[in-house]
């Protein structure tokens, strides 16, 4: 299965109710009106990592180091009915980075508590296999959509690492 390579970094943090999750609401291109992560297409010589940091500041303006990224799954996206979406998406979770999040041309970041996560405005996907990645385990994934190209058809995960 051909598939574009992309990441998707999470940032977390402690709050007075308990952890929080950075994501923002997409503004422009594939999404726009949605909550979702930080992220976006690897380009050509440049690992998922190095992808994920420079994702992470191009939407935030936040600059994460690649030491400080924690593997946290990887998903397959699977569009039968425009198989040039299909995604293979590399997860990333990180505590430390520097800076505050800004608003970006393609991002309104926010901060969410990770026991409440705004999933009625995010991908419908997001629910199978977002509350596994902010855990402490890697998630892995085949999400495979309907012909609408937005909900569910089906969803094959496993955990490790718990």
């Amino acid at each position: 299965m051909n598939s574009t390579a992309v990441t998707l970094c999470f940032l977390l943090r402690d709050g007075a109710a308990g952890p929080q999750v950075l994501l923002g609401t997409k503004k422009t291109g594939f999404g726009v009106g949605k909550i979702v992560g930080l992220g976006g297409h690897v380009e050509p010589g440049e690992s998922d990592a190095e992808a994920a940091c420079r994702e992470v500041f191009e939407e935030s303006g936040i600059v994460v180091v690649e030491d400080d990224l924690r593997v946290a799954g990887l998903i397959q996206f699977v569009f039968p009915a425009r198989p040039e979406w299909n995604m293979s998406t590399s997860l990333f979770t990180t505590r430390r980075w520097a800076g505050d999040p800004v608003e970006s041309h393609e991002m309104i970041p926010e901060w969410f508590q990770v026991a409440a996560l705004p999933l009625e405005r995010m991908w419908q996907d997001a629910e199978h296999w977002l509350p596994l990645a902010l855990g402490e385990g890697t998630v892995e994934a085949v999400i495979t959509l309907n012909d609408d190209n937005e909900t569910v058809a089906s969803a094959e995960y496993s955990l490790r690492g718990v």
